[in-house]
């Protein structure tokens, strides 16, 4: 018998002999609590009660930061082809449910990074999807697709109804990272799905608005969206316009290809010219990175250049939650211990990491 199981049999004895000072029906509620029935310890009660009382193994974290824009109609996924880094007919193909991808500029600059989730038809041969963005520019985008929409059959329209969540197993590292939770109403998830970038980021959830995650599932608990960008720094992740700035980002130094956002055998579409050309020639010198800084930063280091002790540049901070953060660093220098200035006043030490996700030999890819 377990500890917990234990301690049930022991209060079953003690609320029983405290019954006429306790009440007959209080005593009665207090052992059908602890799984204690006629006089007999309820095993499948126990172990409930012994899973309230643990840790939780999965957290779920709003995301504010995030929103989401539909599109639908029967134009839909040649309309997006012509935009997007990735290849579309991954979605209107039925090949994924969820996919990852870039908007670029004609400079091939990212100008949107954008998680794409498969939504069922309304109407025999049509497409409807969401499109997750940083909620900064939502408008932005919308008014991006709405200059290339022309006269296709498309709607564009955003989602101000719904909530998005990202679920995230709680140990990590203790082999549950595969372990998918399961939905107590499924059909009350408009969208539940692994993410496209990497399963270390665990699964995307998109309910209505009013609806409470945590009825969703059994086994959660919610968390603060702050561990939710600090467990994001810590493997190496960007998302959103503080790590991927509009028109200075370039996607594959962003890591577009480990996070399967980008196809290079597709048709053209806007940037594709640069970020091609850089793929054929195999030169990447620059990668955003996991980063490590000491003493955590207690003032703004965004944008902030990075150099070695010797004094050579090294890259450009982008940001950080606290003592972990993303740089855009030289490949030449990240295995040394780099210097960051956020003011004149204050210098701060920086250690770069590979993820354990990007593959063993970047040059593969």
């Amino acid at each position: 018998m377990s500890n917990v199981c234990l301690v049930h049999s022991i209060v079953g004895v003690v609320v029983f002999r405290n019954v006429f000072r306790l009440g007959l029906n209080t005593a009665h509620a207090v052992l059908r609590r602890v799984g204690y029935c006629n006089g007999k310890l309820d095993r499948r009660n126990c172990r409930h009660a012994h899973s309230e009382a643990g840790p939780k193994k999965f957290v779920c974290y709003s995301l504010p930061h995030r929103t989401l824009i539909k599109v639908q109609g029967q134009d839909t996924g040649s309309f997006l082809q012509g935009l997007v880094t990735n290849d579309m007919d991954l979605l209107t193909k039925g090949m994924q449910t969820a996919m990852y991808t870039h908007m670029l500029n004609i400079q091939g600059r990212t100008i949107f990074d954008i998680i794409m989730y498969s939504l069922k038809a309304e109407q025999e041969g049509e497409t409807r999807l969401l499109l997750e963005c940083d909620s900064s520019v939502q408008d932005a985008l919308q008014r991006h697709m709405k200059m290339y929409k022309i006269r296709r059959k498309v709607t564009i329209s955003p989602c101000a109804d719904l909530s998005l969540w990202a679920v995230v197993p709680r140990d990590r590292e203790g082999g549950r990272g595969d372990e998918r939770p399961e939905l107590t109403a499924p059909e009350k998830a408009l969208v539940w799905e692994l993410d496209p970038r990497t399963k270390t980021m665990g699964w995307r959830l998109v309910t209505d608005k009013l609806l409470n995650p945590l009825e969703l599932m059994g086994d959660i608990q919610q968390g603060e969206t702050e561990h939710y960008h600090r467990h994001r720094y810590n493997i190496g992740l960007p998302e959103g316009v503080k790590d991927l700035p509009p028109g200075v980002a370039l996607p594959l130094e962003s890591n577009l290809v480990y996070m399967q956002g980008i196809s290079f055998s597709k048709g053209c579409y806007i940037g594709q010219e640069l970020t091609a050309r850089t793929h054929h020639t195999g030169v990447v010198r620059k990668r955003l990175m996991p980063v490590r800084l000491s003493p955590p930063a207690q003032v703004s280091a965004e944008g902030a250049d990075l150099c070695t002790e010797s004094g050579k540049p090294a890259g450009k901070h982008r940001a950080d939650v606290g003592e972990v953060g993303l740089s855009l660093v030289r490949l030449a220098q990240a295995r040394e211990t780099l210097l960051l200035k956020p003011s004149p006043d204050t210098t701060l030490t920086v250690k770069a990491w590979a993820p354990d996700w990007w593959p063993k030999d970047p040059k593969a890819k």
